[in-house]
């Protein structure tokens, strides 16, 4: 009976051990295990990361150059209805020489202060014109017309942190007001002698091609000054995500003639080169150029334009010859 016994424990204790070596593993099993998971997932990982990086980056180009298009496509539209575009010495800081020269500059923000546009450091005029702005019927008694408006446009970069990191670009304008065949006069501010269906904008005062002392249309608009009231027009931005890049000691191309010896003046050495113009005065002509920068939408420094990353900064340009044009007589 012994011996049977005997025999069965043997027979459990070998199958308890067969059991034991067929479903278990070793330590070493476990670490060979998660090397070999190792060596084969990071790679992988290494791929995906890579493929989402790229995915980024291409979508930051993409973003940017649809976005420096839509902005160059508005403001051809814009420029389409100029009557008058300021060149580069009317945007200069005159506000030391005769009336006659002195810019436009000292007139518009941010000299004369408007909320968006907060000082001559930050905020610099690079277009800046009068255009005919197509006012739809102001009443059910009056048609559709058209009033004169002063546009301009600016290049931003400042520690604004509702904005990028780059510069940006921003529109400002004041319209007149639609005037009235009858009525009570005095209803509007700047102008108490005359009647008007609605007022201009604060700030607006009509430009006179007549002011004595005044020789030619381009002194007379250039001697243009504001009306007594304070600007209360915003300065919207247009446009973020502007290369903000200093230009050194660049000479910024004009590559159609006579464009080349009216360069924007405000754009020298130690300024930005994202948005500038050249402007033919006589032939109320403009060209425009931007450059975006697509880098700053993926970090946060070492974001500015070189030779090796430019295909993160798309560039467009157009030129734009004013279709209004103004009464001299």
């Amino acid at each position: 009976m012994k011996n049977v016994l005997r025999f069965l424990l043997s027979i459990q204790l070998k199958h308890s051990k067969f059991v034991q070596q067929v479903h278990g593993f070793t330590l070493i099993e476990l670490l060979v295990a998660l090397l070999l998971a190792f060596l084969v997932l990071t790679p992988l990982l290494g791929f995906m990361v890579n493929i989402l990086t790229t995915d980024q980056k291409e979508q930051a180009k993409a973003n940017s150059e649809q976005e420096i298009q839509t902005a160059i496509d508005y403001i051809a539209n814009d420029l389409q209805q100029a009557v008058y575009i300021y060149d580069g010495a009317a945007l200069a800081n005159n506000s030391n020489t005769t009336p006659a020269s002195s810019g436009i500059q000292d007139q518009i923000p941010p000299v004369k202060s408007a909320t968006g546009c907060s000082s001559t450091a930050t905020c610099k005029p690079v277009l800046v014109f009068w255009k005919r702005k197509f006012i739809s019927a102001p009443s059910s008694t009056t048609d559709d017309t058209f009033v004169y408006s002063l546009v301009a446009y600016y290049l931003i970069k400042d520690s604004n942190t509702t904005w990028s990191n780059a510069a940006r670009i921003a529109r400002f304008e004041i319209s007149d007001g639609v005037l009235a065949s009858s009525g009570t006069n005095g209803n509007c501010t700047d102008y108490p002698n005359d009647t008007y269906i609605t007022c201009p904008n604060k700030g607006f005062q009509r430009f006179n091609l007549n002011l004595p002392g005044a020789a030619g249309i381009k002194n007379q608009m250039n001697s243009w000054k504001t009306a007594s009231s304070a600007y209360d027009q915003q300065a919207s931005v247009l446009i973020d995500f502007i290369d903000q890049t200093s230009i050194g000691s660049t000479t910024l191309p004009c590559t159609q003639q006579p464009l080349n010896s009216t360069i924007n003046p405000t754009l020298s050495s130690g300024n930005f080169m994202g948005f500038y113009t050249c402007v033919d005065v006589a032939n109320t002509t403009a060209q425009v150029f931007l450059r975006g920068n697509a880098l700053a939408r993926l970090q946060n420094s070492n974001f500015d334009y070189s030779s090796t990353n430019q295909t993160y900064f798309p560039t467009a340009s157009v030129r734009v010859q004013g279709r209004g044009y103004l009464y001299t007589k």
